[in-house]
């Protein structure tokens, strides 16, 4: 059987920690950042930890990484 390919743009937005949980980091900060309040732009930068209901499928598509 032949090996199953990781896939590129997944393993670009997410990444395992050392103990095997997926991070992720937050969306709305590309563009349109002068309306939002600081506390806010500051809370979306930081990574944070996938939900147990998409793990399962994300570490599937992030195979050898």
């Amino acid at each position: 059987m032949p090996k199953m390919k990781t896939r590129r743009a997944v393993s670009k937005r997410f990444r395992k920690t050392g103990k095997g949980k997926i991070r992720r980091n937050h969306a709305f900060m590309n563009h349109n950042l002068e309306h939002m309040q600081k506390r806010t732009k500051r809370k979306l930068r930081k990574s944070e930890i996938m939900s147990k209901n998409d793990v399962k499928r994300i570490k599937q598509l992030i195979a050898y990484k």
